[in-house]
């Protein structure tokens, strides 16, 4: 086993999806079906495998946790990794935002996420970890880039 000077981080990936009109806007939510925040609504998203790009694992997460396999693009909307944003440890989190088009696409649970379902932007709130802040940055980077219209 290797070891380091200096301690490293989890790297995760997770992603905010969007869909419908933009006064109707909805994003993709799981129900975390693990702890921590076991019960909780949250973005979809998990770890980053050894030797895996990390847009490949926003996509394979994605598709494992809401059946959702989104090929359309993906824009990275930063690092987040302020300490203590995931109870199990030094985890730090690059977000990705995409946008499905008007319609919804059909959802199911599955990997850890016990529900997969789209929520009315503007009711969400309370996301596990650190998700609510990243919901809100990529809101912003979805209007800066044009994505909604």
């Amino acid at each position: 086993m290797v070891t380091y000077e200096y301690p490293r981080p989890a790297l995760t990936a997770d992603v905010v999806l969007l869909a419908g009109a933009p006064d109707a806007l909805q994003v993709l939510l799981i129900r975390r079906g693990n702890e921590p925040f076991l019960g909780h609504w949250a973005l979809p998203g998990g770890f980053v495998d050894e030797g895996e790009r990390v847009e490949d694992a926003a996509r394979r997460e994605l598709a494992e946790e809401t059946s959702v396999i989104w090929n359309g693009p993906l824009y990275q909307v930063g690092a987040f990794a302020d300490p203590g944003r995931d109870p199990r440890g030094w985890t730090a989190a690059v977000a990705w935002v995409g946008y499905a088009g008007a319609v919804a696409l059909d959802t199911l649970g599955g990997d850890d996420a016990s529900e997969a379902h789209w929520a009315a932007v503007a009711s969400v709130s309370g996301l596990a970890f650190d998700h609510d802040d990243i919901l809100r940055e990529a809101l912003e980077r979805a209007i800066e880039r044009g994505l909604l219209g």
